[in-house]
């Protein structure tokens, strides 16, 4: 059963539409609220891949439930046919017949409760898996409008939600309507006239569920939402705490966190209010009912309408009504909770990329990584105000390493960004080995570059993880191999457990340059057509930099590189340089060539926005 999820899920997410390749591809617009009851019907099918299971656990919760309703008929039996009868053998044998009854139910509720729980567990991993299998195929953009807590928040709290009700709440909820329709059946074969009046409480119960149910949604929702915001925040003050200690702010992020659950704290206590008198309200009316039927139970026993065995078994079934529509009506508030959990992980996984592969990808064309700009626009979706690029075309040819240099915000990291299809271009192409990106699978393309950032992003695994991060089954010979020509290999064997020593979250416990030099090693062994060095040793000492740009004269050997660069010592060794300002290219040439010129570069040199060598 757990396979068959799995393909599903898999082909949930594999199987969303494709896009034919477009000028200006915007992400989707944001989904519509569904009906109450489309969101209920979507927590069923979350269960469906696992329809057998789920049928076997309603089989055995149904039987458990007309078990339970043998009880009141049971002390009917005893009341009017041992007891006032005074036949003790009657009673041996309906006592014997109850503890069997008593056994046989114990033995089908933790059948039931382990079927019910296997379903929580089962329905929860998948659909972790499912949005986190979506989360990782959505563009960089998508990501830069949401905050990185409240997605976690998501698949930690969202996901537990829809566990709880799926695993256990469900099973109580589906136990409390079998035993009210048993139940009401049962106290009609017995007497309609005092069925009719525990019945006159259900309309009212009916319409404190809805009314209670309704607000208790809305108020649930806003504590998950202010507890998501809080979690975020602590996310971001534990990720920035060396700036946050730095300027002594540790108080004031403490007010700010003390601030937010503080309110969290009164939306809970005003959630609690609400959720406790819907409770009592439903408690009340049940047992209302119960006061009802004894007082006109009791006047029928007096006339002999009744006996005194048939008034137990009838306020007993009451009670179990009665009992059962209280803890329903508890459940609605579960069950609107995790109707709303489910909305907003499904918001995850129906989202479209804005950023995928074509219907029918070319096949990835032979060459030796040329990259082209024709007549490329650029604007952020997010920033639809402020374009980025205007008019860029420039084409590197196979081998060629060409340096993209200008001032802050001119859009050289936007082009990189184009170059992966981290972004697709607003109007015009880029084309990798004469074919537009657009039109290729982005994993052959991206298999086919390796990027060097600023900051390197290193796993919290092994150094040997890291470097075979885009080639996992590469050998340790090959791993190796790579930290050599990347100068890593040396400092890796001085640490007692070599390529097996964790780096840390981020690689923290690596220096700047260590963390540069096995980002490094990791592009070599990925083997690219094209590099894409984006600031790779803008961060580093000069120690490092002499390290970290002899492992980059290597790795750029033969291959397309596309250079962001401050440093004068990667700008003039480049073949070709090109000058961005304001997303359009202004100047390209070499070192000497620009230098001669009285042009932006020029100028950059001599106010040193491009950095002079120690050496110079």
């Amino acid at each position: 059963m757990p396979e068959s999820m799995s393909e599903s899920s898999s082909n949930s997410v594999a199987a969303l539409p494709s896009a034919e390749v477009s000028a200006a591809e915007r992400p989707t617009e944001p989904q519509k609220k569904l009906p109450r009851l489309l969101r209920f019907t979507r927590l069923f099918k979350l269960l469906a891949p696992h329809k057998g299971r789920f049928a076997m656990a309603t089989l055995v919760l149904l039987t458990g439930s007309a078990l339970g309703l043998i009880y009141p008929q049971a002390i009917r039996w005893a009341i009017d046919h041992g007891i006032e009868n005074g036949s003790t053998t009657r009673l041996d044998q309906i006592a014997i017949g109850l503890a069997i009854t008593f056994a046989l139910q114990s033995i089908l509720t933790y059948v039931r409760h382990y079927l019910m729980s296997w379903l929580g567990e089962r329905v929860v991993t998948d659909l972790r898996r499912m949005v986190f299998a979506r989360l990782v195929t959505l563009p960089v953009s998508w990501f830069h409008e949401r905050r990185t807590g409240e997605l976690t928040g998501r698949l930690a709290g969202d996901v537990s939600t829809i566990e709880g009700v799926v695993g256990s709440e469900l099973s109580l909820a589906m136990r409390d309507v079998a035993q009210i329709i048993g139940g009401i059946v049962l106290l009609f074969m017995q007497n309609v006239q005092l069925t009719l009046v525990m019945l006159a409480v259900v309309p009212p119960l009916s319409i404190a569920i809805v009314m209670f149910g309704k607000r208790i949604r809305k108020m649930s929702k806003a504590v998950q939402d202010q507890l998501a915001e809080t979690s975020a925040h602590v996310q971001e003050v534990v990720g920035a705490i060396q700036t946050v200690q730095a300027f002594v702010r540790e108080d004031r992020e403490t007010a700010q966190y003390t601030s937010r659950i503080e309110a969290a704290f009164g939306r809970s206590l005003s959630l609690a209010r609400w959720r406790g008198a819907f409770l009592a309200t439903a408690t009340f009316a049940g047992f209302l009912s119960i006061v009802a039927v004894l007082w006109i139970g009791g006047r029928a026993v007096v006339t002999h309408q009744l006996t005194s065995g048939q008034l137990v078994a009838f306020i007993l079934y009451t009670l179990m009504v009665s009992v059962a529509f209280g803890s329903l009506a508890g459940l609605w508030g579960s069950l609107e909770r995790a109707a709303g959990a489910s909305e907003r992980l499904f918001e995850i996984i129906q989202t479209v990329p804005a950023i995928r592969d074509p219907k029918v990808p070319l096949a990835l064309p032979e060459g030796g990584g040329a990259v082209e700009f024709e007549h490329v626009d650029f604007t952020y979706p997010t920033r639809a105000d402020h374009q980025v690029l205007h008019d860029v075309s420039l084409r590197v040819l196979p081998g060629e390493v060409v340096a993209l240099v200008g001032p802050s915000g001119a859009g050289k990291s936007t082009l990189t960004g184009l170059v992966m299809r981290f972004h697709d271009v607003t109007r015009g192409q880029v084309r990798f080995d004469g074919v537009d990106v657009r039109k290729l699978s982005l994993a052959q393309l991206r298999r086919e570059m390796a990027l060097v950032a600023q900051e390197p992003v290193l796993f919290s695994g092994t150094i040997r993880d890291n470097i075979a991060y885009g080639v996992p089954d590469a050998s340790q010979a090959d791993v190796e191999r790579a930290a050599s020509d990347a100068n890593a290999h040396k400092f890796i064997q001085e640490f007692p457990s070599g390529y097996e020593t964790l780096v840390g979250e981020r690689g923290v416990q690596l220096s700047g340059g260590q963390r540069q030099r096995i980002a490094i090693a990791r592009a070599i062994l990925l083997n690219p057509r094209v590099l894409l060095l984006d600031e790779a040793t803008s961060n580093l000492d000069a120690e490092s930099e002499s390290l970290v740009q002899d492992a980059l004269s290597r790795l750029m050997k033969g291959r397309t590189t596309i250079v962001v660069a401050h440093r004068l010592s990667t700008v003039r060794d480049a073949d070709r340089i090109v000058v961005v300002d304001h997303g359009r290219i202004v100047e390209t040439g070499t070192h000497d060539a620009l230098m001669s010129q009285n042009g932006i570069y020029r100028r950059l040199i001599e106010h040193q926005i491009i950095n002079l060598d120690p050496a110079e």
